[in-house]
């Protein structure tokens, strides 16, 4: 129910995602629902924590380095993660949202987001953690955003635009010398 509810909440918001549409994704009852949840902010509660802690597990399981940074950086700002709410980044999708939940859902969002902090800032810390976390809520603040921005604007160009301009802004705001990427890069962006 948690992972369906995600995907539906990301693709229609909270708002267009009614309990009996949410019930019907997994094929049960409205009855069914209130036996594992008290109420649909008991759900989204539960969909921002479980969403943010896969996202917060994939970057803590990549191997410390620029390489790693570097992936994922072309992964979140590519097109195909853009074009694909529903399977794509929480944050990106629910932002706004999330902002005019009931407080056990900004509760978890906060969580997950320190959480999100810290597997980031383990990436960039050199030798100094107080400025690899600055790095890092900056680095976290910047792709949220562009994601956000790329997906708003109704010109292709503008977008692909937004996102490569992330792309080097993020590798700066990283301490890393952004490149330009290869041509398959560049075909998957």
């Amino acid at each position: 129910m948690v992972e369906s509810a995600g995907r539906r909440f990301k693709r229609d918001g909270f708002d267009g995602s009614g309990i009996a549409t949410l019930v019907a994704d997994v094929g049960l009852t409205n009855g069914a629902f209130y036996g594992h949840f008290d109420s649909k902010d008991e759900l989204i509660a539960s969909v921002v924590e479980e969403q943010l802690a896969q996202q917060v597990a994939r970057v803590a399981e990549l191997p410390a380095g620029i390489e790693s940074v570097d992936a994922f950086l072309l992964q979140y700002l590519s097109r195909e993660h853009r074009d694909d709410l529903a399977d794509g980044c929480p944050s990106a999708a629910l932002l706004d949202e999330i902002a005019r939940s009931s407080e056990v859902a900004r509760e978890a969002y906060t969580q997950g987001a320190l959480n999100m902090i810290g597997a980031i800032t383990r990436h960039l810390d050199s030798g100094d953690r107080d400025d690899a976390a600055v790095a890092a809520i900056g680095l976290y603040t910047l792709l949220i955003g562009s994601l956000q921005l790329a997906r708003a604007v109704t010109d292709p160009d503008l977008s692909d635009r937004i996102l490569a301009a992330a792309y080097a802004n993020a590798m700066t705001l990283a301490g890393i010398t952004p490149r330009t990427p290869t041509t398959t890069e560049q075909d998957s962006k």
